[in-house]
């Protein structure tokens, strides 16, 4: 996965109803940690880190470049959302494309925030590079992530077999 190109960065936070999202920052470290080395949020990503390797590795301010945006609530980050682009991606459809990932925090989930996050961060994209398609894969498993896609406007592109489960591959046309 490589940066979107040539994008200002960091953009002014981005405001929705309940959220900002906005470039991370050195206070969001614990819960980039948290994040990597929780079991539930990575039950569908190959599981998660150990939380000391994470405490070692993590760099004082994660997830700094363009695209990658902290999701915060009443000033506390909740999740990450992620566009980069998908130079080397498995499958041709994807290769090249604009990927969309997300990670929230267990106790944010089913109050709509990853919905909320992704629609201003795709919003933002349509922005700054017009008529770039978005892909999205996900494990077929993941029935929240599936609904999540449908709900942004996703289209199945495939279903293949990657990391001993099937996954889903879908395409949001530009605008």
């Amino acid at each position: 996965m490589e940066d979107l190109g040539p994008v200002a960065w960091p953009p002014a936070p981005i405001r929705t109803e309940r959220l900002v999202l906005r470039e991370p920052e050195t206070r969001d470290r614990p819960v980039f940690v948290e994040l990597h080395a929780s079991p539930e949020v990575h039950s569908f990503l190959g599981g998660p880190r150990p939380r000391a390797e994470l405490e070692r590795e993590m760099p004082e301010a994660p997830g700094k470049w363009p695209g990658s945006f902290v999701v915060e609530r009443d000033g506390d980050m909740i999740g990450q959302v992620l566009l980069r682009r998908a130079t080397e991606h498995r499958r041709p459809a994807a290769a090249g494309k604009v990927d969309l990932g997300y990670l929230f925090l267990p106790r944010a989930w089913g109050l709509g925030y990853a919905a909320e996050a992704c629609t201003a961060a795709l919003g933002w994209l349509a922005d700054v590079l017009p008529g770039e398609p978005v892909v999205l894969t996900t494990q077929t498993a993941n029935t929240a992530s599936m609904r999540l896609a449908a709900k942004l406007g996703f289209t199945e592109v495939e279903r293949f077999e990657a990391w001993d489960a099937e996954q889903w591959l879908g395409i949001r046309a530009p605008a």
